[in-house]
């Protein structure tokens, strides 16, 4: 099983950094604008894709930086209570926690943000001197960081800088169009040439790069020695360079996991959290991106950005199906349906 061949890897934690947030979601059905009730939640792609390893058994830390106030030490005391380390989080005394509304759909939620001036808005390189990379394997970080600032694009770029002493950078497009209203995202090229394994949606690729096909993001961006391109409900391909020629091997495409979708808002970050756990774990590229996808769906089938992990029989069977009970099996809110 996953959990147990991750443990028995070398430098298997997983660092993840960037802003979470308070989320607040509808708490009784109705327009947003006639809603009384609403639940405070957590949300946050770096934190989530913490979480999410945490549940599959994989350390995982979680940097950023929270206001010191009542919904900073809600976010902190929520990613902790998932299993993951929260020691190099910085508390603000002067900058509050961000927050953000959340409709749910099936088709999509709508979020407003409301983060302008957040204590992780002004996370800087200093950021690092906190950070220790010991036994870390994969630095996960994504686009979401540099639409906050200045200061937050300068961290990922000293981030990239780093030398990679035996972990890589995980750089997760994660394009969020209303972050970028006013701003060049033209800086998202450069950041994600630089990374060591680089996710991104095919949907996102075209909005932001022009470029939908995995052989033309490719072309655009040939740098990563990993390329991991989500297509949505038809699947996932991944590209990767052979050390020994310096050449990418065959792209290898995996269908999606149909699903009963309940709402998207988590599926990506849950998607990485399966992939990056079974590269950790040494799986070839079929099975590791079937682990992402098993993760995905999970989270499709909620209202929330993570879920409950899935039974460890029903990931097994599944990581283990010819392709013909892979395409014929479908997950529910009650489980998986053959047919």
């Amino acid at each position: 099983m996953l959990v147990r061949q991750v443990e028995q890897a070398a430098g298997t934690r997983v660092l993840c950094l960037g802003e979470s947030m308070a989320v607040f979601v509808p708490a009784e059905p109705g327009p947003a604008h006639e809603v009384r009730a609403w639940t405070r939640v957590v949300g946050g792609a770096e934190s989530n894709v913490a979480c999410a390893l945490a549940g599959l058994g994989v350390p995982a830390a979680w940097v950023s930086a929270v206001g010191d106030d009542p919904f900073g030490r809600a976010v902190v005391a929520a990613v902790a209570a998932a299993g993951v380390d929260v020691s190099g989080v910085h508390v603000d005394p002067a900058r509050p926690t961000g927050l953000y509304i959340k409709e749910s759909d099936a088709a999509g939620s709508p979020v407003r943000y409301y983060r302008r001036g957040s204590a992780a808005a002004a996370m800087g390189p200093e950021v690092l001197d906190r950070v220790d990379l010991a036994d870390v394997g994969v630095v996960h970080v994504s686009g979401i960081t540099a639409a906050l600032s200045a200061a937050c694009r300068d961290l990922l770029r000293a981030v990239l800088d780093l030398p990679r002493t035996g972990f890589r950078v995980s750089f997760d497009l994660n394009w969020r169009p209303a972050l970028w209203v006013g701003e060049d995202p033209g800086v998202l090229r450069d950041l994600a040439a630089r990374a060591d394994l680089l996710l991104v949606g095919a949907d996102e690729a075209e909005t932001v790069w022009g470029a939908a096909r995995p052989a033309d993001i490719r072309a655009l961006l040939p740098e990563p020695e990993t390329l991991l391109v989500k297509q949505g409900a038809q699947g996932a391909t991944l590209i990767t360079r052979d050390p020994a020629t310096g050449h990418d091997l065959p792209p290898v495409f995996e269908p999606a996991l149909r699903v009963e979708v309940v709402e998207p808002v988590g599926a990506g970050d849950a998607f990485a959290a399966g992939f990056l756990a079974a590269v950790l774990a040494g799986w070839p590229p079929a099975r590791s991106l079937r682990a992402g996808h098993l993760q995905a769906a999970n989270v499709l089938r909620t209202h929330h950005d993570m879920a409950d992990p899935l039974p460890p029989e029903t990931v097994g069977d599944l990581l283990d199906a010819d392709p013909r009970a892979w395409a014929a099996a479908c997950l529910t809110a009650q489980g998986v349906c053959r047919g």
